[in-house]
């Protein structure tokens, strides 16, 4: 190990230690378990073997995961796994990120926003384990916020700011994954230079694979704000299978499909290495 990492993991220690450690890979573990099991669900579609009832997005997922053995259990170890992940976000802006520029504002914040965001995941995720929203797709839940948002007051501009978050947002990760900003939060300095260019290669092609997806979910809030029409915002399912509707056809959607199964496999690869 050479000095330079002996002190990084010095800094790591004092923002949370073991702990810490310990959320952050397992957090990074279900992240990646979702995105795998989202991005084989849309190749099924994409390619017309999901029989017309599977839903391409976490909901589905996770009734991928019950219908396995011991499935309720293992839905349970992924709404832990999301808590493990919100947890390690909070301790992010509380305490700091690693890394030299790990207490900037600007980064405390960002992480106080991704602890929301898994959060509201977790939120979701434990509901289904406990039973409740297993009736509703993830594309109705979408359309049944949106709703009750466009009804508050101002709330087409608060739905539209929303939309505009979530389409900046993926496009920041779209670029950030193409640029490999990523690198930096790799502690992969020892791994033969194959392991990391094939790490790198899962990082760049699911990053932008999931930042498309996000940019394009954000548009279609933004098109239900303007419109005033809740029916046109689109979960995760409804976005993938929009990448169909496109002039390349199903194939688009397939490539991105497999972004994200990529994107899966770089979280697991971040459980292994990223400096926490």
């Amino acid at each position: 190990m050479t000095a330079g990492e002996t002190a990084r993991g010095v800094q790591a220690a004092s923002k949370g230690g073991v702990g810490r450690a310990v959320m952050a890979r397992c957090g990074l573990v279900t992240r990646g378990l979702l995105y795998v099991l989202v991005g084989v669900l849309a190749l099924r579609v994409a390619f017309g073997e999901s029989g017309g009832g599977e839903e391409a997005d976490r909901t589905g997922a996770l009734q991928e995961l019950v219908e396995k053995p011991f499935g309720g259990v293992l839905v349970w170890a992924v709404g832990i796994g999301l808590v493990c992940m919100t947890l390690w976000r909070l301790s992010e802006a509380v305490l700091g990120a690693a890394g030299p520029d790990g207490d900037k504002a600007g980064k405390r914040l960002v992480a106080g926003a991704r602890a929301v965001f898994y959060g509201v995941v977790a939120f979701s995720v434990l509901s289904f384990a406990a039973g409740s929203g297993r009736g509703q797709s993830g594309d109705e839940q979408s359309r049944d916020v949106t709703a009750r948002a466009l009804d508050v007051p101002g709330g087409p501009w608060w739905v539209a700011a929303a939309g505009v978050g979530i389409a900046v947002g993926g496009v920041v990760i779209a670029v950030q994954a193409a640029r490999r900003t990523f690198r930096k939060d790799l502690a992969m300095d020892r791994q033969p230079e194959g392991v990391r260019t094939a790490v790198e290669v899962l990082g760049v092609v699911g990053g932008v694979a999931r930042g498309a997806v996000f940019a394009s979910a954000g548009a279609f809030v933004v098109h239900a704000a303007v419109s005033y029409d809740p029916a046109k915002a689109k979960g995760v399912d409804d976005t993938l299978r929009t990448f169909a509707q496109t002039p390349a056809g199903p194939w688009l959607l397939a490539a991105v499909a497999a972004g994200l199964v990529l994107f899966g496999l770089f979280s697991w690869a971040m459980a292994c290495w990223r400096r926490v």
